[in-house]
């Protein structure tokens, strides 16, 4: 098959033939040595990213927020990735063992790709309707999200990095208007959808602004002087700091900005855009695959899927071709049945109550950490696509599967169940949480994201449905088929936006003519692409590594391949690149 010649060659990790531990000596000094460096490397990223730590439970920087749109912090970070880099080159790998090789491989990835992106002027671009930091930082001023506010330090600390946002995005302000002089500009319809996400962010009145809101949840055992002084601060930073600046802002884009944006929508047409593409490629797939491959791969596996989904339009006796049934999927009044929100988080809920049993019969290990479905915030909720969060490192905070809900009356449910074993149990809940409960793996692996692997492990899990008692219905089934299509579909347009020359329209007809999802959904999520270049190839590519991997596997063993040892295997090590993981079942395989 294509698929396994393109895979095959993933040159950043070269297959070795170790001999078993038990053949080699290991060097104790060595491997200490080693322990070390990952461990002040870890501490040393928690310092850069604190918001990282905060995500973890960490609450040691969750007063701090570094402005990573500067010059200088660039060259922190550039300083401090090449050092560990130098540090690493000064360890013999072949005296470490088995589990320190794999984090040798992993951190040297770590470190090398975050090399390459400090050579590019991404801070240009700071801002757009998907990502960024009013996004980001939304999420914890809301007071529902990671950042605590449990106790009066909380809330100081908070106030502390509010302010420390207030100056990034001056800064994000001024990039914006030296990205425009120098050709980094988003295109016109994504700073049109990143317009009324600050015109939000910039009304009043200051009690009903989402940064006061754990103002609002100040608990009664706090002094009354605390109280009152909290209150206070708050009022003033978001009524003196906060809606200043985004009404400012709101104000360029509008006038400024908008009027001078692209009209065309591939990353490749920004200075340097094409080699950034590239660099964006191997980042987010962890392959040394090119543009043109990953265009051609999808193309095919757009063909294959086709012919499935004829199968169960047959199936369910609707006479027209596949583009009619497509918009009878989308239109069917059946399948939008909810008036209420609260009945779509309901819906989710009776799905993970009816497949629990099975589980056990697919995963020996599950996790600890407790799991949520949650309505999407409504202030990111118009462009957001379904999402999981994962739950804090101690515990305390549950993974969270977030549904965007922004008319219940057109909910579609046809690919309810798929959803839910992708970004829930056992796609990203299970992915995520055995990764950070895992106290074998170093600290920075623990909480470690390769979009190849965690999203190809999500995708693969939605193949796991029949298994898990799920799909019994034909419409579900059709929403798995049409969840894969989605990602093949984004091979052909994310390559074809940013590296030959698609439009925005073009990409849209594209996915309207090979799949079921309303046109609505669709232009989100090519404008998703248009944002963050090369991240949707992850899911396919990753897909069909763990697949390939799981029919290699079943060749080999036949009858003594055990599916629960397999996923127990893929998930145990938390993410790593592919081509390391495909190392890992090959020794498993040998082995057995």
């Amino acid at each position: 098959m294509r698929f396994l010649l393109l895979l095959v060659c993933l040159s950043v990790f070269a297959c070795e033939n170790d001999p078993p531990e038990t053949e080699r000596e290991v060097d104790t000094q060595a491997a200490t040595a080693f322990d070390e460096l990952l461990t002040t490397y870890h501490e040393g990223r928690l310092q850069l990213s604190p918001v990282e730590a905060t995500m973890l439970g960490d609450d040691r920087y969750n007063d701090r927020l570094p402005n990573n749109l500067t010059e200088q912090y660039k060259a922190e970070s550039r300083g401090f990735y090449q050092d560990y880099l130098n540090r690493l080159n000064g360890i013999d790998r072949s005296v470490l063992g088995e589990t320190q090789q794999v984090s040798y491989d992993v951190l040297e990835w770590e470190l090398n790709i975050a090399l390459q992106g400090a050579d590019f002027t991404t801070e240009l671009l700071p801002l757009d309707q998907f990502t960024g930091p009013h996004l980001m930082i939304g999420q914890l001023a809301s007071g529902q999200g990671a950042q605590p506010f449990n106790t009066v330090e909380d809330y100081d600390n908070w106030l502390a990095r509010a302010e420390d946002f207030a100056v990034l995005m001056d800064t994000a302000r001024l990039n914006m208007e030296r990205g425009a002089a120098k050709g980094y500009l988003l295109p016109r319809a994504l700073a049109l959808k990143l317009l009324p996400q600050l015109e939000s962010m910039a009304a009043e009145p200051v009690e009903e602004h989402l940064f006061y809101g754990p103002a609002t949840m100040i608990p009664d055992s706090f002094p009354t002087e605390e109280r009152e002084r909290l209150q206070g601060a708050f009022r003033g930073m978001v009524g003196q700091r906060m809606i200043p600046l985004f009404t400012d802002l709101a104000s360029y884009v509008r006038d400024a900005y908008i009027p001078q944006a692209r009209e065309t929508s591939g990353i490749d047409a920004i200075p340097n855009g094409e080699a950034y593409y590239n660099h964006l490629i191997k980042l987010y797939t962890t392959t040394d695959m090119t543009a043109d491959e990953i265009h051609q791969l999808g193309l095919s596996e757009v063909a294959r899927i086709r012919e499935e989904m004829e199968g169960v339009k047959e199936q369910v006796g609707f006479d027209g071709d596949l583009q009619a049934f497509f918009d009878y999927v989308r239109t069917n009044a059946d399948l939008m049945p909810f008036d209420q929100p609260e009945e779509v988080i309901a819906n989710f809920e009776a799905i993970h109550e009816r497949m629990q049993p099975q589980l056990e019969r697919l995963f020996n290990k599950t996790p600890k950490t407790e799991f949520e479905v949650r309505r999407t915030e409504s202030f990111r909720e118009a462009s957001a696509s379904a999402e999981y969060n994962p739950g804090s490192q101690d515990g305390s905070r549950p993974g969270i599967f977030y549904v965007p809900i922004p008319s219940v009356e057109e909910y579609n449910v046809f690919s309810d169940e798929d959803l839910f074993l992708h970004e829930a149990i056992p796609g990203h809940h299970y992915q995520f949480s055995l990764q950070q409960e895992n106290e074998e793996l170093p600290a920075f692996r623990r909480n470690l994201w390769y979009s190849a692997y965690g999203e190809g492990w999500a995708l693969y899990s939605e193949s796991l449905g029949k298994e898990l008692g799920l799909y019994e219905d034909p419409f579900q089934y059709f929403g798995m088929l049409s969840a894969e299509m989605h990602r093949a579909i984004r091979l052909v347009v994310d390559t074809g936006i940013h590296s030959k020359g698609w439009s925005r329209e073009q990409a849209i007809q594209y996915s309207l003519e090979n799949e079921a999802e309303g046109e609505a959904s669709i232009i989100a999520e090519i404008e998703r692409y248009m944002a963050m270049p090369a991240q949707a190839l992850s899911y396919k590519v990753g897909q069909l590594k763990i697949r390939e991997l799981r029919a290699r596997a079943e060749e080999a063993l036949g009858n003594g391949f055990d599916i629960k040892a397999f996923h127990d295997l893929v998930l145990e090590g938390g993410c790593v690149p592919l081509a390391v993981l495909e190392r890992k079942v090959d020794a498993w395989i040998a082995a057995a």
